[in-house]
């Protein structure tokens, strides 16, 4: 696990070229948020990430499917765990000059 977390924030990727998408840092953003939503929710097997890319490559919106029963476990007391997860999914797409946003689907 901690790999994994070394490889998301320590390694900075190079600079993509002038008007190139930077979409090679969205990949590992979508396997951290599903990696942290698994081992949140009671049924993992249910959990799905859909990605949508918009304008040059550099937004991106992660939508996270699950049970209902689960909702809650993802969003936390007050919204203080879907609000950690953006942070962090944030922070490391912003060394690559992305935007990610991650919703939570009813």
């Amino acid at each position: 696990m901690f790999g994994f977390l070394k490889k998301l924030f320590v390694a900075a990727p190079a600079p993509a070229a002038a008007g190139a998408p930077a979409a090679a840092g969205a990949a590992g953003n979508d396997a951290f948020v599903e990696f942290v939503v698994r081992a949140l929710v009671d049924n993992p097997a249910a959990v799905k990430i859909n990605q949508e890319t918009r304008g040059d490559g550099r937004d991106v919106t992660l939508r996270i499917a699950c049970d209902k029963k689960d909702v809650g476990k993802i969003i936390g007391k007050s919204g203080k765990t879907i609000a950690a997860i953006r942070m962090l999914v944030n922070g490391a797409a912003g060394r690559s000059g992305q935007r990610v946003n991650v919703e939570v689907l009813d």
